[in-house]
């Protein structure tokens, strides 16, 4: 296989297996040896990079990444990494384990406990909030520090010390594995599930790169979304957030044409989204509404589920939409009123909705957000305001975005 297929691969396992492997390390070490852990990860993917290119791929490269983590882990021990007198009873853990193989089928239920429990572990309170969000990504989504840095707007040294921070609080409060208790569950699921939203928000909108959309991103998001609402503590907004992120997903093959260019919603080849997971989406909208609770995932699920429900014959329903997003709007969030000034221009028009947008003028950083600068361009443009329209498509250039956004940019620039 050649190289770029194999890196491709390990980028690909990475992603999908990092979280999975830490987690059932830092079960048997326990989470005070969490740094151990990762570096036992990350040992087993350096490995692969070294040797799978010149020796091939295994018949397993799961159970390979697994079996070689497992051993660094032990290495890691025997050489002292921990107190002496924890050595004896961590390693009869470890090699305890590593009797059974990680593509047992009887383990597989034990490794997604792991992954929650993980997770459950990272949204503790006693962890600062932007802190959990990062550690969750890194620990359970094998985001890397520039990742996480890039998707905060943020500088890596300052993640990289929001990490050291969280981990030393893991060590301090003595956090453990264990379920969070039935009064403590609320808060600590409103923060997985922010955590799932966050990850799924990065994928399905890339900052940055060569493409649009980061579809590994969106799909380990819908995973642990899937394994959560798979779950004892699933609610109705954890099928509501299921829901939003399997509709949005479908829709990611249509979202650019083959050159590689972003395509608007209604310009879309509807037979390229995934039918499979707009039955899955529309599956736990339906479990969603059981509950009294309605929650912003609810609303962002009837969002998708509109836009899912569009086949090109009839018109979208923007009078719906704009109900929806002014449920949304006591949130505050920029981007919210945002999107919620495309809709009011396909209602009232775009006078009306440049007068919504000019309210978010004072926002913070939101002249660095190149859609706000994008969607005002556009509204401008409509107006016939030429100038004034390119002078918003020049400044969007100089912020950070895709390369498919930047094309789409010098297009509508070039049509002022």
């Amino acid at each position: 296989m050649p190289s770029v297929q194999t890196g491709l691969l390990l980028e690909h396992l990475f992603r999908r297996q990092a979280g999975r492997i830490t987690a059932h390390l830092t079960r048997l070490l326990g989470p005070a040896q969490l740094d151990l852990a990762e570096e036992a990860v990350q040992e087993a993917m350096v490995r692969a990079m070294e040797t799978w290119p010149y020796q091939g791929v295994p018949d397993n490269p799961i159970a390979w990444l697994f079996r070689v983590a497992h051993n660094a882990a032990i290495d890691a021990v025997r050489r002292g990494r921990v107190a002496a007198e924890k050595q004896a009873p961590l390693l009869a853990e470890l090699v305890r384990a590593s009797v059974r193989a990680p593509d047992d089928p009887g383990i597989e239920d034990q490794l997604r406990d792991d992954e929650l429990r993980m997770i459950f572990m990272c949204c503790h309170p006693a962890i600062p909030h932007e802190a959990r969000i990062a550690l969750s990504l890194k620990t359970v989504g094998g985001f890397s520090v520039r990742e996480i840095a890039r998707a905060f707007l943020a500088d890596d040294r300052a993640i990289a010390q929001r990490l050291v921070r969280a981990k030393r609080q893991i060590l301090e409060s003595r956090l453990s594995l264990a379920m969070p208790a039935t009064c403590e569950l609320p808060e600590r699921l409103d923060s997985v599930m922010e955590t799932i939203y966050f990850m799924f928000n990065e994928g399905y909108a890339a900052h940055e790169g060569q493409d649009l959309v980061r579809q590994d991103l969106c799909c380990e998001a819908l995973r642990l979304a899937r394994l959560l609402a798979a779950s004892s503590v699933a609610a109705p907004k954890v099928h509501a957030l299921t829901a939003l992120i399997a509709l949005n997903t479908a829709r990611v093959p249509a979202r650019t044409d083959e050159a590689g260019d972003l395509v608007l919603l209604e310009d879309q080849d509807r037979s390229r989204w995934d039918q499979k997971l707009i039955a899955l989406g529309f599956h736990h909208f339906d479990l969603s509404i059981s509950g009294d609770e309605v929650s912003q995932y609810h609303v962002q699920a009837a969002l998708a589920a509109t836009y899912a429900r569009y086949d090109g014959l009839h018109a979208i329903d923007w009078n719906l939409i704009l109900e929806l997003f002014d449920q949304l709007a006591s949130t505050g969030s920029p981007v919210v009123l945002l999107n919620r000034a495309v809709a009011v221009e396909r209602v009232h028009g775009p006078e009306r909705a440049l007068e919504e947008i000019e309210r978010l003028s004072e926002a913070p950083k939101i002249h660095r957000y190149y859609l706000y600068l994008a969607v005002r361009g556009h509204l401008l443009l409509k107006l016939e305001r030429r100038a004034e329209a390119a002078a918003c498509f020049r400044q969007a250039l100089e912020c950070p975005c895709s390369e498919p956004e930047r094309r789409f940019l010098r297009r509508k620039l070039a049509e002022c």
